[in-house]
């Protein structure tokens, strides 16, 4: 093919929204084509293109915490067959030493080439799987120890080699798994994306010749680049600490310290984790690829959602992570709850750029999406595993309130619906909300906690519950209060209620029931600083209570409905004094 040059601001930003809008064609691939329902429902996947060096040129919309950790699997597939790739291959890992984050991440790479065998780059595709196998179904508790009880270990392998299916690789995973069709429904969903993404790749080859395609990729990463260049440059320069906590590994640790120190010098920043904990005994550890991946998707948040997220995007940024930390995990550490931690370091380092960028960086939301995960053994021996996802809320923004019942930044996940649930006949969904007064107040609220209840039909079940946010409470910026905490409790309202802990294994008999409640966000700004009339229009949605309106708001609200405006300016007051 012969090399076109670019020769317009036009055809370059027609190749931008192309490539880009084909990464989302590969995720939408996915979405209609898997199988389980924590991909389909809740779009626990992503992908993403690489040019022929790996480096990452578009990405889809979809898991943030995913998509930065991309360039390290992409480098483990290229230090182990850089020099064999061949059309037709395509090549799996999951481990979180050689490329991976946790095991139940499986990542599928696909080179890409002309018909003339030139490769022009490669189509990656992540999906978290359903189960994995390992001790516990789901194959993310947080009390595993070892890497070794999470499940199986996919080093960068070879699944496909010059069109041909290793077929006895792909039956040792499937051998190891709980529920293989599910699995292998799955990765056949991310081999069709990747088949999709090459596809994509091959024509926009041939519309700019290979040449030109390489141009526009060169061009597209310095885009980025100078946008995250100049954006930093207008910020002020410094270094800005913060500090913030899990609650405890689920293992009876104390609290767990995330520490950050973020330094803006001219065009560049750099972010210090020193000081954060070292790694821990249960499988609360990440890696440090999804540390600095949880960081970019934090940075793009606060910084600005129109600067194209690629590998451009990574120049200007640079990490100082300790080595045998939470964030940085050594072999053979457990990594499979890893999730969380992503979720604390956006808030850790959200919280840190806040005085940076005061307009647009929000207060903590629930501080990650909830994961309860329950597993069946039928009396043939067969195993079902269903994944409840629950997506709480995010904190106040600097000028409007927080949202209810979404995905916090970094995972973009959906709710899973009550119908999915509740279609294997193994549980009932007695009921699903919001709750009233769990925003945290302030001039804009925090978004409302969820709640889930739910009634175990069959004779046993495990559930494998990760929350957190019970005693380090989603943190209020700018004179709003802090957010709610999260709560599991088993047979609410009766003689037998119990208090779970935020992160457990629990086994539940037919009939026993348990809520999962997300925490609150933080709100934003002086509460009594709050217009009166929307906080009226809370209590009238039932956001708020009218106890709660006078207790966080100093704002009356009478019985038919209205604000009692004298009685409101004389509780401000008294609230203020």
């Amino acid at each position: 093919m012969s090399p076109r040059p670019i020769s317009d601001a036009a055809t370059f930003e027609v190749y931008r929204n192309a490539v880009t809008g084909l990464a989302d064609e590969m995720a939408i691939t996915i979405l209609r084509t898997a199988h389980s329902q924590i991909v389909a429902s809740s779009m626990d996947f992503s992908a993403a293109l690489c040019d022929a060096s790996g480096r990452v040129i578009a990405q889809a919309n979809t898991c943030p915490v995913h998509l930065g950790s991309i360039p390290e699997a992409m480098s483990a597939v290229l230090t182990a067959f850089g020099d064999s790739v061949r059309p037709g291959d395509v090549y799996l890992l999951n481990d979180p030493d050689l490329g991976g984050m946790h095991l139940p991440d499986i990542f599928a790479i696909a080179p890409v080439f002309t018909s003339g065998q030139e490769l022009l780059g490669y189509s990656v595709t992540v999906v978290n799987h359903v189960d994995v196998g390992g001790w516990a179904a789901g194959s993310m508790a947080v009390q595993s120890t070892s890497i070794f009880a999470e499940g199986v270990q996919i080093p960068p392998s070879r699944l496909y080699d010059a069109g041909t299916l290793n077929e006895t690789f792909l039956a040792l995973i499937l051998r190891n798994v709980r529920e293989p069709d599910l699995l292998r429904g799955d990765l056949e969903a991310q081999l069709a994306a990747c088949h999709a993404g090459g596809e994509g790749l091959r024509e926009l080859a041939e519309r700019h010749g290979t040449d030109g395609l390489a141009a526009l990729n060169e061009e597209l990463l310095a885009y980025s680049e100078t946008l995250l260049r100049a954006a930093l440059a207008e910020a002020p320069d410094g270094a800005y600490a913060f500090e913030d906590f899990i609650d405890d590994d689920g293992m009876g640790s104390p609290p767990i310290p995330f520490r950050v120190t973020v330094t803006i010098t001219g065009d560049t920043l750099h972010v210090d984790f020193t000081g954060s904990s070292p790694q821990v005994a249960s499988a609360l550890n990440a890696t440090a690829s999804f540390t600095r991946s949880a960081s970019y998707a934090a940075i793009q948040g606060a910084l600005g959602s129109d600067i194209p997220a690629n590998s451009g995007f990574y120049r200007p940024l640079t990490f100082t992570i300790p080595e045998a930390s939470i964030l940085n995990g050594r072999r053979p550490s457990a990594r499979g709850a890893r999730g969380l931690v992503a979720y604390r370091i956006i808030d850790t380092v959200l919280g840190a750029l806040a005085p940076v960028f005061p307009d647009r960086v929000p207060a903590a939301g629930d501080g990650g999406p909830d994961s309860v995960a329950i597993g069946i053994t039928g009396a043939n021996g067969t195993t079902n595993v269903l994944w409840d996802i629950l997506c709480g809320a995010w904190g106040a923004r600097p000028d409007r309130d927080g949202v209810d019942g979404v995905s916090p930044l970094g995972a973009n996940l959906a709710n899973v619906p009550v119908e999915e649930l509740e279609q294997s006949g193994h549980v009932r969904i007695d009921g699903y909300g919001y709750l009233p007064d769990t925003g945290g107040p302030g001039r804009w609220r925090g978004g409302l906690s969820t709640f889930r209840d739910m009634t175990v039909l069959a004779p046993t079940v495990s559930v494998q519950i990760r929350s957190d946010r019970r005693t380090h409470l989603p943190y209020g910026l700018d004179g709003g209060a802090q957010g709610t905490p999260s709560s599991n409790i088993l047979n609410p309202g009766t003689p037998l209620e119990q208090i779970l802990p935020a992160k457990v294994v629990q086994l539940l008999a037919a009939g026993e029931r348990h809520r999962h409640v997300t925490a609150g966000g933080g709100g934003h700004g002086d509460p009594f600083t709050r217009d009166p009339d929307r906080v009226l229009q809370d209590v009238l949605d039932g956001k708020v209570t009218a106890s709660g309106a006078v207790r966080d708001y100093g704002v009356v609200v009478t019985p038919d409905g209205a604000v009692d405006t004298a009685a409101t300016r004389r509780a401000r007051a008294a609230g203020r004094r």
